[in-house]
């Protein structure tokens, strides 16, 4: 599992009211003791609801699973003690368990237990590294337990939820919070990231459970926890149910993941812009970037336009347009609206499919890692092959952050592994050597500010500067 934690809460309130002087005794003169109404005898104190989350649970139990790696060990993501276990959630009377890759990441065969006991073994499984997803397909001759998927974004803050699964092998565990925070992304855990945080306790053993609603409907699939202690500290996060239930329909039919691709990469407005393009302020997303022959640039986007609606969507972050881009049908024509030098205009653009490089073979072209111990980072020269497998055009020049020093100044200031700096205040980044000398320039009580690429293509600036 990833690292993921919940928080089961439970507050127990007694109020006793002494009224400034007021309560001298019984025989207090003049007082006359207030009548205290009685509840009838069959009044419950508290709904049935907030007593027990017994309905719930067992609504969903049954379409819990269990799930073992039987060929090779698998990469365990939240230090599960067992790697290749954890669990996951049968979605369709067919039998089709819905689970995270990392779980069978390295997998080939895999054996599922059901909570009846009933035990399958399966090498029918689909999986999508990118979103941490993946689906197997169990044989059966009786309809299966499933759970129905319910919209995560009706989810709010507060909102109560149970997450269940086999936290170091105890199978059939239920823990029970709240929903802390919803549309988590840019964790540098996945590279298309979708989380729901939550307090409900999970430890090693829960990845790939469901988190459901207080109607035992799937609502999200535990992934990881933050934590700094390596142990559960309230910090849960799960794949939301509406991103997972969109790639398990794509694993299940197309065997893989059909991602659309535009070839543009964007950024925040800044008011500047905004001023000059006669635009009020966070009004669409700056381009940044446009990869030569996409889709793009087939239909003349260019660097410095700046878009505000895709498909009939208004985009004002990276993380929305980012959210619309993956929506959309590959092969179709969308609208895309965009300001030009003050002027608004409509283009259409053909959604195409994204293509996933396949890793270049070892050789010397691998860069070595260089270590800064004064910012706390490690980084390496990126090459057109890593470029690419990031979803980046081959053309980037930067370096890739390799590695973060905990506690250090480049992880205070929200550099993460993965990243790809392109410019240090300005100035163009191609080697490590740049990289130092634009850092040793900037010092470190002035602060240098980072151009960087996050592994999902977005651009983001972040400063670089001590206490």
């Amino acid at each position: 599992m990833s690292s993921l934690n919940r928080w089961p809460r439970c507050i127990a309130c007694l109020g006793l009211g002494v009224l400034g002087g007021l309560w001298v005794g019984p025989q207090l003169v003049g007082q006359v003791p207030l009548p205290v109404p009685a509840l009838p005898g069959n009044a419950p104190v508290l709904p049935r609801e907030w007593n027990s989350y017994a309905p719930v649970a067992k609504r969903a139990l049954p379409a819990l699973v269990c799930i073992e790696g039987k060929s090779k060990v698998a990469r365990a993501q939240l230090d599960d003690p067992d790697p290749g276990f954890g669990s996951g959630v049968l979605i369709d009377a067919a039998g089709i368990v819905l689970t995270n890759n990392h779980i069978v990441a390295d997998t080939n065969v895999v054996e599922v237990t059901l909570q009846d006991g009933r035990k399958f073994t399966s090498k029918e499984i689909r999986r999508d590294p990118k979103t941490d997803l993946a689906v197997i397909r169990l044989e059966g001759k009786e309809p299966f337990p499933f759970l129905e998927f319910a919209d995560s974004t009706t989810m709010e803050v507060g909102d109560r939820v149970l997450a269940l699964g086999a936290p170091f092998g105890l199978t059939g565990s239920v823990t029970q919070g709240i929903v802390s925070a919803t549309g988590r992304r840019n964790l540098n855990l996945n590279v298309i990231e979708d989380f729901i945080q939550i307090d409900a306790a999970v430890n090693p053993g829960n990845s790939g459970g469901p988190l459901v609603n207080m109607e035992g409907k799937l609502i999200g699939l535990t992934a990881a926890i933050k934590t700094r202690s390596g142990g559960f500290q309230g910090v849960g996060l799960a794949v939301s149910s509406n991103l997972a239930r969109d790639i398990a329909a794509q694993l299940i039919k197309h065997g893989g993941v059909r991602r659309p691709y535009l070839g543009a990469l964007v950024r925040d407005l800044d008011d500047a812009t905004a001023t000059k393009q006669k635009l009020k302020p966070a009004a669409g997303v700056l381009v940044t970037e446009v990869t030569d022959k996409s889709p793009a640039a087939k239909a003349n986007l260019g660097v410095g336009d700046v878009i505000l609606s895709v498909n009939g969507k208004p985009v004002t972050t990276p993380r929305e347009m980012q959210r619309v881009i993956l929506t959309l049908p590959v092969g179709p024509m969308v609208d895309v609206v965009v300001v030009r030098n003050g002027q608004q205009f409509l283009t259409r653009v053909t959604v195409e499919e994204q293509v996933d490089v396949p890793a270049a073979s070892p050789g010397p072209a691998l860069q070595p890692a260089i270590s800064f111990d004064a910012v706390g980072i490690t980084v390496t020269e990126i090459t057109p092959d890593a470029a690419a497998k990031l979803g980046l055009p081959k053309a980037v020049k930067g370096v890739q952050v390799a590695a973060v020093t905990p506690g250090g100044l480049a992880a205070a200031s929200g550099v993460g592994r993965g990243m790809v700096i392109v410019q240090v205040d300005r100035t163009p980044i191609a080697t490590a050597d740049d990289f130092r000398n634009a850092v040793s320039r900037a010092g470190r009580e002035k602060g240098a500010v980072l151009h960087v690429l996050r592994p999902n293509g977005e651009v983001d600036f972040l400063i670089l500067k001590g206490q």
